[in-house]
């Protein structure tokens, strides 16, 4: 299991906004469904605008055990985080959770 199926604080953190194009109603991979239109160009995954953020792809408890229920059709922003990455440590932080350790 990858430390990123043990963490999921990048989604329970940030706002995910990806283009419109990545709709499977546009072509793309991502479930309108789970997707909220932000402008003519942008759409923002369901539940990352809340305060807190989550987004409502994920299931689990941060920190412990999570999935993506959508994990092979994640906008882009998702493919781009990486793991041990600072925006990686930062989201960690607002969990309370240590920073990855390398390799």
């Amino acid at each position: 299991m990858s430390q990123c199926q043990q963490c999921g604080a990048c989604c329970a953190a940030y706002r995910v906004d990806f283009s419109q194009h990545e709709l499977m109603s546009e072509g793309g991979c991502v479930p309108d469904g789970l997707a909220l239109p932000l402008t003519s160009s942008l759409a923002r995954m369901r539940g990352t605008d809340h305060s807190p953020p989550r987004c409502a792809a994920l299931s689990g408890r941060i920190g412990e055990r999570v999935d993506c229920g959508i994990y092979e059709w994640r906008p882009g922003p998702c493919h781009e985080l990486e793991e041990g990455s600072d925006a990686c440590h930062r989201a960690r932080a607002r969990h309370g959770l240590l920073p990855l350790s390398a390799g």
